[in-house]
C-alpha cells in the first residue's frame, strides 16, 4: 500500500511540474466548454510620425529605417527657418552641435537671409561661415558653406569654391552628392549666364573628365552622378560656344 501511495504522489507532482511548465498560451488553450478566450490586441506600431502643429515632421522621431542625412538636413533646416540670423549664426559656428544639424542652420541662413543682407550683417556672416569651413572636416557644412558664400558675393567667392563644389559631385554620399548638385544649379539659376562663371565650371568638369576618360569608355548609359556632371557641362557650352567641344576628350563627346 505504501509503495502505491508513493507512485500516486508521484505521478500528481509530475503532472505538477508538467502544468507549471506550460507556456500561458497553452493553459488559456484548455479552458473550460462555454468560456471563450480573450484575444489579446496589440496596439499597432505608429512607425511614421505625425507633422507638428506648423505642419513639419520631425525627423527625429522617424526610425533609422526611415530617413537618410538627405532628409535630416532638410528636416531641421525647415525648422530652423523661424530663428532670427544672430542664432543661426551661433549655432552654425557652434562645434557642440552635431554637423548635420550644423549644415541645416547654413541651409536655413542661405535660404533665409542670403540674397537679403548687406553691410555689417552680411560681413558678420561671411566670418562665421569662413571661420566653420576653416576648422570643420564635415563634408556636409562645406557642401552648405560653399553655395552659402557664392550665392553672397558671386564675384569674390565663386573661382574659389564652385569648382570645389564641383568635385563634391563626386562623393560616395548620395546626401552630399545631391546638395551639391542642387547647390550648382541654384548658383546657376541665380546668375546671369557670365562667360566668366561658365569657363570656370567647363575648365572644372574637364579636368575631372580627363582623369576618368578610360572609364567613360566602357560606359554605354551613364549613371546618375555623370549626368549630373554632364547636365552642368552642357550648360557651360551654352554659354561659351560649340567650340569647346573639340577640348573635350572623344569619350565624353560619345556620352553627349
Amino acid at each position: 500500500m505504501n509503495h502505491i501511495s508513493s507512485l500516486k504522489q508521484a505521478r500528481v507532482f509530475f503532472i505538477l511540474i508538467l502544468f507549471l511548465a506550460l507556456p500561458a498560451g497553452s493553459a488559456n488553450a484548455q479552458q473550460p466548454s462555454g468560456v471563450t478566450a480573450q484575444p489579446v490586441v496589440q496596439e499597432p506600431l505608429n512607425e511614421t510620425p505625425l507633422p507638428d502643429e506648423n505642419g513639419i515632421f520631425d525627423p527625429m522621431a522617424m526610425d533609422d529605417n526611415y530617413f537618410d542625412d538627405g532628409f535630416l538636413i532638410q528636416g531641421f533646416s525647415e525648422r530652423y527657418l523661424e530663428e532670427d540670423m544672430d542664432t543661426l549664426l551661433a549655432m552654425i559656428q557652434d562645434e557642440t552641435i552635431p554637423d548635420i544639424k550644423a549644415a541645416a542652420a547654413v541651409r536655413a541662413l542661405r535660404e533665409k537671409y542670403a540674397l537679403n543682407i548687406f553691410n555689417r550683417d552680411k560681413a558678420a556672416a561671411e566670418r562665421a561661415l569662413l571661420k566653420t569651413y576653416s576648422r570643420s572636416d564635415s563634408a556636409f557644412l562645406h557642401v552648405e558653406i560653399m553655395q552659402t558664400l557664392v550665392l553672397m558675393d558671386r564675384y569674390k567667392y565663386y573661382a574659389t569654391f564652385v569648382p570645389r563644389l564641383l568635385l563634391k559631385l563626386d562623393h560616395y554620399n548620395d546626401a552630399i552628392n545631391m546638395a551639391a548638385f542642387n547647390g550648382m544649379n541654384t548658383i546657376i539659376r541665380q546668375g546671369n549666364n557670365r562667360s566668366r562663371e561658365a569657363r570656370i565650371v567647363f575648365t572644372t568638369l574637364r579636368k575631372m573628365l580627363f582623369l576618368k576618360r578610360n572609364r567613360l569608355a566602357n560606359i554605354t548609359e551613364p549613371d546618375e552622378r555623370l549626368k549630373q556632371k554632364i547636365e552642368i557641362l552642357k550648360w557651360s557650352i551654352k554659354i561659351l560656344g560649340a567650340q569647346e567641344l573639340d577640348r573635350l576628350p572623344k569619350e565624353v563627346l560619345n556620352l553627349l
